[in-house]
């Protein structure tokens, strides 16, 4: 076993992580899974320098926390946890810090998605706290937003504005030369789209709009979906069901050729907002529109109408 076989797991990782980035984390999940199980696993059982070893648990770390992103996103919440504690170990086993801080960002991401906040503000803080002395600035920024999310949701409007603010200062201050390449994907769109997520759950819809709108990148079409979906959801909160409808449908298209259960919840939730302001005309013309959308099916189960 050599460079040549860590080498070859990167690039089917890369490939994969593609796939995850474009249909959701349902389209590749089960072949991630059984490739981490036939490929990666026998690798890890010796016969590496330790100069190679490092290499190769760190990539077997990275294809883990794949597998845990993409468990997450199909809303296998259990089997997501047990991949980012395997993920953590073997991150840490040769003391890969930045990506063990970024293992505890991710389990700070789905502890807020399923209402644990004090966890999720407590997790992003340890994955800064544990990359004192090796942090690059799009690390940190990250790991703040995380921060940010977890307590905008507790309703700590203060600590989540210090958290954003910390967040922008280090992606202003990023230089490229040392940040991790998994890293990379971090940039102004998806703190915009962090930031648009806060201030939706502050309540403070014009915000919302403002840095929603800002999020959209083009090159990432489950974030894009989430941010249209925010941006939504903030035009409803601002007073606007019209535009939140028309913005919704956009969502829509974009979300087609996704599979995987998050963004599900995403249109449940809005569904229930924007139903709640009574059986308008713009909600009958986005429920006639949206009638034959695979999205719009699973949340009508999903709300039990």
């Amino acid at each position: 076993m050599g460079l040549t076989d860590v080498a070859t797991v990167r690039t089917t990782i890369e490939t994969f992580a593609r796939l995850d980035d474009r249909f959701g984390g349902g389209h590749a999940r089960h072949a991630v899974i059984q490739y981490l199980s036939r490929e990666v696993a026998p690798l890890l059982t010796g016969g590496w320098t330790e100069a190679l070893g490092r290499v190769l648990f760190s990539t077997a770390a990275e294809a883990t926390l794949l597998a845990a992103w993409m468990s997450y996103d199909a809303c296998h919440h259990g089997l997501a946890q047990r991949y980012f504690l395997q993920a953590l170990r073997l991150a840490q086993d040769w003391e890969d810090r930045r990506l063990a801080g970024s293992v505890l960002s991710a389990m700070s991401h789905q502890a807020t998605f399923l209402g644990r906040h004090a966890e999720a503000a407590t997790l992003a803080r340890a994955a800064r706290l544990g990359v004192a002395g090796v942090a690059t600035p799009t690390l940190l920024a990250q790991f703040h937003a995380m921060e940010a999310r977890a307590l905008a949701r507790t309703g700590d409007v203060k600590g989540c504005e210090q958290a954003l603010s910390a967040a922008t200062n280090a992606l202003e201050s990023r230089y490229n030369g040392d940040e991790p390449e998994w890293i990379s994907y971090f940039d102004e769109a998806e703190l915009a789209a962090e930031a648009a997520h806060c201030f939706r759950d502050v309540r403070s819809a014009r915000r919302a709009v403002a840095h929603a709108e800002n999020a959209m990148s083009g090159d990432h079409v489950r974030s894009d979906f989430f941010a249209t979906m925010v941006l939504a959801d903030a035009h409803l909160g601002a007073g606007d069901p019209e535009e939140a409808c028309r913005v919704a449908l956009d969502a829509l298209d974009l979300g087609e050729q996704l599979r995987f259960n998050r963004c599900v919840g995403y249109l449940a939730e809005f569904r229930r907002h924007v139903e709640a302001t009574g059986h308008t005309a713009s909600v009958r013309e986005l429920e006639e529109q949206a009638g034959e959308h695979r999205l719009w099916l699973a949340t009508t189960d999903r709300i039990g109408r």
